[in-house]
């Protein structure tokens, strides 16, 4: 078995993989939207396949947890709804713009910590809430107006930065809960709702009949780089703090931004650079809310 210093490294180095991953794979999504393949549709296929493949496998994981099915149903919900909204956001709306409201979760992890890990909202807490909405505010203001989200994707971005805080802090509470139990849980609330999604519109199954093998190719491919993600993150979040794992998701940004300048050709302004330092360094600053409190604790 590895040793701890080891497992901290394997458990970072997993939550890296994965945010280096969801900041790229936003692009791929949009060749297959290109290809007449709806969010919906590319989202119910990218977790139903992994769904089917791999969650056989933990068939008794999840038998052996069943006095946490409620916890496991939320879990559930609220990656699966992070999952499509995210989908969804990066289709519909400008990358960066759409990534900044999703790294608000900072601030949704500070309260969801609080109310189901128990943990002291201490001044690193207050600081990280003014921080990130301080940012937001900044981000979204505009003369006359109110600083809310201004289209649909940005609404579907910020709620899934609400379920991704959620989802994680949730995850953290199921410590008994192994690892490819929760992937499973992942995948079934991500497939369930956008099942749901496309009962509500089956227009977006129309691309079946006549996609063409590459198309194919890059669904089945983007199927597995999210189940190898959804491995990897519950992984690593089984062994990082939740406000941690919070600073190692914002590679996630930094490449998404890389990636969105040389391939969607997306500018940011200034107002938008000064929201986005302040919402990443309330991140940064939510890394050290883990210390803070366990040197807190050391001296009760």
């Amino acid at each position: 078995m590895p040793s701890i210093p080891l497992q901290r490294t394997l458990a970072i180095s997993s939550l890296v993989y994965a945010a280096v991953l969801w900041g790229l794979v936003w692009y791929p999504y949009r060749l297959l939207d290109e290809a007449g393949v709806g969010g919906l549709a590319s989202a119910f296929f990218s977790y139903a396949l992994p769904l089917l493949l791999m969650g056989w496998l933990h068939g008794r994981a999840l038998r052996d947890a069943r006095g946490k099915w409620m916890w496991l149903s939320a879990l559930g919900l609220a990656a699966g709804w992070t999952n499509m909204a995210y989908v969804l956001a990066v289709l519909e709306g400008e990358v960066v713009r759409v990534l900044l409201l999703f790294y608000l979760s900072p601030l949704w992890t500070v309260l969801f910590a609080r109310f189901l890990l128990h943990e002291k909202l201490n001044r690193a807490g207050w600081a990280v809430m003014a921080l990130a909405a301080g940012g937001a505010l900044t981000m979204l203001w505009q003369p006359g107006d109110w600083p809310l989200p201004a289209n649909r994707a940005e609404w579907l971005a910020l709620s899934a930065g609400v379920m991704f805080a959620a989802s994680n802090v949730i995850s953290r509470h199921l410590e008994g809960v192994s690892q490819g139990g929760k992937a499973v849980t992942v995948w079934a609330g991500a497939a369930m709702l956008t099942a749901v999604g496309l009962v509500l519109n089956p227009a977006e199954l129309d691309f079946m009949a006549q996609t063409e093998a590459t198309t194919w190719a890059l669904l089945i491919g983007v199927g597995l780089l999210v189940g190898s993600m959804t491995y990897a993150v519950q992984y690593g979040l089984a062994r990082v703090p939740a406000n941690q794992a919070i600073v190692i998701f914002l590679s996630e940004l930094v490449v998404a931004a890389i990636a969105a300048y040389f391939l969607s050709d997306e500018r940011m302004g200034l107002q938008e650079w000064v929201g986005a330092i302040m919402i990443i360094t309330a991140s940064l600053f939510s890394g050290h809310m883990e210390d803070d409190q366990l040197q807190e604790k050391t001296h009760v």
